[in-house]
């Protein structure tokens, strides 16, 4: 079995209200409505921005995280060839889906690695499209069949993820430390404070992703 995370730049209300954000949506269909968790700065307007395109019925707020259900599902309004051409290829598509950066992130699989690649193949020739990553799952366990770092950690906003790994990079988790917070900053351009809060909720977010699978 083999396995790509792909993000598509397909234009959609989703993808449309995390451009230009921190803010990540990550989307569960259930044919009449959507589960959608929004985290990140900025997620009031990408709420308000999915209350425009489908409607919120319920939502549940903590911080910068929010937990919606939609009126009704997003497949209802807007056309989407990204899953006709994942039933043409034999492919699947594991959910939740993830929007972020303005992309629509899609984990496919597939039996046979030819299918991933002309399923790759006909989504590039329409649109944009980014490969986070590629494996061959080779073998599983009973009670988490595809867990990956990524699938326990889905919810870094892309600053997030940048600091993270660039404090790992310059050995901030080190002991004893190699670089402090000003060190990281001054290397992404930003303020410290900025740095700390960042580091903050990715690892808070790390933490909580991780426990459930220990």
């Amino acid at each position: 079995m083999h396995e790509a995370v792909l993000g598509i730049e397909h234009p959609g209300a989703y993808a449309a209200a995390t451009a230009g954000t921190d803010t990540t949506v990550e989307l569960w269909c259930n044919d009449h409505c959507d589960l959608l968790h929004v985290g990140g700065e900025g997620g009031a307007a990408v709420v308000a921005h999915v209350e425009d395109a489908v409607g919120v019925r319920e939502r549940i707020a903590e911080g910068d995280e929010r937990l919606l259900i939609t009126d009704e599902c997003l497949k209802a309004r807007e056309d989407d060839p990204i899953e006709a051409t994942l039933a043409a290829h034999d492919c699947l598509l594991v959910p939740p889906l993830r929007y972020a950066e303005g992309r629509k992130w899609c984990r496919v699989l597939a039996l046979d690695s030819a299918n991933l690649t002309a399923f790759y193949r006909d989504v590039a020739a329409e649109f944009p499209v980014v490969v986070e990553s590629k494996r061959e799952v080779a073998s599983v366990r009973a009670d988490r069949p595809l867990l990956t770092l990524d699938s326990a950690l889905p919810d870094l906003s892309p600053r997030q993820r940048e600091a993270l790994v660039t404090a790992v990079e310059m050995g901030y988790y080190r002991i004893p430390r190699d670089a402090t917070t000003a060190e990281i900053a001054d290397e992404l351009g930003v303020e410290r404070r900025t740095v700390e809060e960042h580091l903050r909720r990715a690892e808070n977010k790390a933490v909580a992703g991780l426990a459930q699978y220990l």
